[in-house]
């Protein structure tokens, strides 16, 4: 019977891959991956001998018309990014979207994602958040801030480690220098780091010490007062 199934990889460790995941990778038809390159050191790894595509961010719109013709004729696909959870800042909501709608059975396997761990690591409520992804570069960078400044959730962002010293101090403009700020870089990996403080301790600690590796910052939201 046909399905995609949406298959989370592990963010860094690769002691994160589920049974299941393999397993699934090994059954199906076809892998689509975000980087064969990047995706074929995992497959090695597990023993994985499935077929791989390229489906990426540059081609996807083009492909998903003739990956839907595929599914309806019986076959079995795998979507795998390069890391975590596929359609989460990342390749994949185009061909659920499609799939959902062409009446295509589409099973999303929990595992790794960056944002979860980096949250619970913060120590900032965790009871209501937003995901934010990343931020715009330029147009409309200004207006998300301005937006996020009533927010009262705790806020979640994936940051490029050339841009967090920025990105820090765009908190500290637009949320003040006390707002409570969580980054955490590398994580599940040898160098994995949580640093929390004040949007302006936190910045100076990475203007001091450059960031590298993934980045995810959690943001604490507006306190409400009375």
């Amino acid at each position: 019977m046909s399905k995609l199934y949406i298959v989370p990889t592990p963010i860094g460790n690769l002691e994160d891959m589920t049974f299941r995941a393999i397993k699934v990778l090994k059954e199906v038809d076809l892998i689509l991956a975000e980087d064969t390159r990047t995706s074929g050191i995992l497959l090695k790894h597990f023993e994985i001998a499935t077929h791989m595509h390229s489906h990426h961010m540059h081609n996807e719109h083009k492909t998903v018309e003739n990956l839907v013709k595929r599914l309806q004729a019986g076959e079995t696909i795998a979507l795998i990014s390069d890391a975590g959870t596929p359609a989460i800042s990342d390749p994949g909501f185009l061909l659920t979207r499609a799939c959902v709608e062409n009446g295509i059975a589409v099973e999303c396997l929990p595992g790794a994602t960056a944002f979860v761990p980096a949250l619970v690591n913060s120590g900032l409520p965790n009871d209501k958040f937003v995901f934010e992804g990343f931020l715009p570069d330029k147009k409309g960078r200004q207006t998300r801030f301005l937006a996020l400044q009533e927010e009262y959730r705790t806020m979640i962002f994936y940051v490029s480690p050339h841009k967090l010293n920025k990105t820090l101090a765009e908190f500290v403009q637009y949320f003040g220098a006390d707002r409570p700020v969580s980054v955490s870089r590398e994580l599940s990996k040898l160098h994995e780091e949580t640093v929390r403080g004040t949007a302006e301790e936190v910045l100076k600690h990475f203007e001091a010490k450059p960031a590298k590796g993934e980045i995810v910052v959690v943001v604490g939201g507006l306190i409400k007062t009375k």
